[in-house]
C-alpha cells in the first residue's frame, strides 16, 4: 500500500526529532563544536531586515531618553532582559548573587521610580557591568571594561545588552562542554531510541542504505567466493577438495558486510548516489577523511615514485623527504581529485627542482636530461587512478585504515604498510578520525 501522507504537525514533529538528533550527535562527535550566533551575509534579505530594526529600536531609546522628561519605557523593557540574562549565567550555587540581583534590579520599584522621574540609570547599569565584570569568561574582560568608558546612555545600553549575548552564548558552550562526557555515556540510547521513532514514522526512509548494505554484501561474496591463494595453515586437503562445501555458499556475516560498507565510503564518487541514510549526520566528517585519504595517497605515491628515481643516498639526505612531502601537501591542499593533475604537473616541477638544489649541495651531478623527464612523467601520470603506483599505495592506505573500522583491531597493535612511513603521522590521525565515527555508529 502508498504510504500515508503526513500532517504539517507530523513533518514539524519529525524534522524537531531530527534536529535534536543531529545536535547530540555533533556534540558528542566534535570536541569543537560550539553554538554561535546566527550571521547573515551583509546583502542578504535577512540581514538588511535585522539592521531596519534593530536601528529603529535603538533611534528610539535615544529619542525617548533625550526627552524632556525622559521617558524611560524601552530602557526599563532592556533592564528586565538584561536582569534575566544576568540570572542565567548564574550556577546553582550563586544562591548571594542572585539574591543581590534580585534586589538591585527590583523592576516594581525601578518602574516606580521612573514614575517619580527618580530612575538612575547611570547607578543600575554601574551595577550590571561589576556584575558583568564578575560572571563572564576571560575572554570577555576586554570587552566589559572598554564598557565603562561609554557615557552615553543610549549606546551603554546598545553595548551592555550585545555583550550579554556574548556571554550568554560563553555558558551556553561551556554547558556543552561540561555535559560531553556524560553525553557520551547515554547518547547511544538516545540515538537509538530517537533512531527508532523516526524509522516507526517512516518506514520507508532507508532505501539508500539498503542498497549501501546490498552492495557491500555482494563484494563480500563475491570475493569469499575466490579460492585462497594458499591452504590453510594445519588445513587437510578434504578441506578443498571439489567435493568440500564451499565459503561462497556461506552468507556473509552482518559484521564482515559492514567493514565492507564503511570501507567503501572512503571511496565515494561526488554525485555517484544519495549517502545511506544512516550516516547523513557524519557524512561531511567522512568525506573530509576521504578527501584527506585521497590527498595522502598522492602525496605517498610522489614519495615512491622520487624514492625510486632517486636512491637511497639522496633520499637519506637530513630533509629532503620532508620538503618534497610539505611542497605536495601545500599544493594538493583543497583540490579535489578532478584537479590533481594540474597540480601535479606543479609538483613535479617542484620535486625537479627540490633534486636539482639537493644534489648540487651534496656535490653530485645533475640528472641528465632524460632522467628528468622520466621522473616528471611518473610523477604526472600518477593523476591517472589506473597507476599502478597510486593503485598499491591506495590498497596499502585502506588496507591500515580498515584494522580501525574492526572492533578487533581497534587497540591492537597497528604495523604501518611499507612504503608509507613519510605519512604515519597524518594517516594515524585520520585512522583514529575514520574510527571513532565508525564505532560510534556501529552501536
Amino acid at each position: 500500500s502508498p504510504p500515508q501522507a503526513l500532517s504539517m504537525n507530523e513533518l514539524q514533529e519529525i524534522t524537531d526529532d531530527i534536529s535534536k538528533l543531529t545536535i547530540v550527535h555533533e556534540i558528542v562527535l566534535n570536541s569543537d563544536f560550539k553554538l554561535q550566533a546566527a550571521s547573515f551575509s551583509p546583502e542578504s534579505l535577512q540581514n538588511r531586515v535585522k539592521e531596519t530594526l534593530h536601528k529603529a529600536f535603538w533611534d528610539s531609546l535615544e529619542e525617548q531618553l533625550s526627552a524632556s522628561p525622559p521617558d524611560c519605557t524601552q530602557a526599563i523593557q532592556l533592564l528586565q532582559e538584561m536582569k534575566e540574562a544576568l540570572l542565567s549565567l548564574l550556577l546553582p550555587w550563586h544562591n548571594q548573587l542572585r539574591s543581590q540581583i534580585e534586589g538591585a534590579l527590583d523592576m516594581e520599584l525601578i518602574r516606580q521610580e521612573a514614575e517619580h522621574g527618580a530612575l538612575d540609570i547611570h547607578g543600575l547599569t554601574t551595577y550590571v557591568l561589576g556584575t558583568m565584570a564578575r560572571l563572564c569568561a576571560p575572554i570577555r574582560d576586554e570587552e566589559v571594561r572598554g564598557l565603562q568608558s561609554l557615557t552615553d546612555p543610549a549606546q551603554l545600553l546598545r553595548e551592555i545588552f550585545r555583550v550579554l549575548g556574548l556571554m550568554k552564548m560563553d555558558m551556553l558552550n561551556f554547558t556543552i562542554q561540561s555535559l560531553r562526557t556524560h553525553l557520551q555515556d547515554h547518547t547511544i540510547q538516545y540515538e537509538r531510541k530517537k533512531f527508532q521513532e523516526l524509522l516507526d514514522k517512516l518506514p520507508s526512509s532507508l532505501d539508500c542504505t539498503r542498497e549501501w548494505l546490498r552492495k557491500a554484501a555482494a563484494e563480500v561474496s563475491a570475493s569469499s567466493s575466490l579460492p585462497p591463494p594458499h591452504p590453510a595453515v594445519g588445513g587437510s586437503p578434504a578441506a578443498h577438495s571439489p567435493g568440500a562445501v564451499s565459503s561462497s555458499t556461506t552468507v556473509p556475516s552482518l559484521m564482515s558486510v559492514l567493514n565492507r560498507g564503511y570501507m567503501n565510503l572512503l571511496c565515494w564518487e561526488p554525485g555517484q548516489k544519495e549517502y545511506p541514510e544512516t550516516l547523513f549526520m557524519d557524512q561531511a566528517r567522512l568525506q573530509d577523511v576521504q578527501a584527506q585519504v585521497n590527498q595522502l595517497t598522492i602525496i605517498a605515491a610522489v614519495l615512491l615514485v622520487t624514492s625510486g628515481m632517486c636512491g637511497s643516498t639522496l633520499c637519506g639526505s637530513p630533509g629532503f623527504v620532508a620538503r618534497l612531502k610539505q611542497v605536495t601537501k601545500v599544493l594538493l591542499e583543497g583540490l579535489s581529485c578532478t584537479r590533481y593533475e594540474e597540480a601535479l604537473e606543479d609538483i613535479s616541477d617542484q620535486v625537479l627542482q627540490e633534486v636539482s638544489r639537493t644534489l648540487s649541495q651534496m656535490g653530485y651531478a645533475a640528472f641528465a636530461t632524460d632522467k628528468c623527464a622520466s621522473l616528471k612523467g611518473q610523477i604526472k601520470s600518477i593523476a591517472d587512478k589506473g597507476n599502478a603506483v597510486r593503485h598499491v599505495v591506495e590498497q596499502r592506505i585502506r588496507s591500515f585504515l580498515s584494522l580501525f573500522v574492526s572492533p578487533d583491531g581497534q587497540n591492537s597493535q597497528k604495523d604501518l604498510p611499507k612504503g608509507l612511513d613519510p605519512i604515519q603521522e597524518e594517516l594515524l590521525e585520520v585512522g583514529r578520525r575514520f574510527g571513532s565515527v565508525i564505532h560510534h555508529n556501529r552501536q
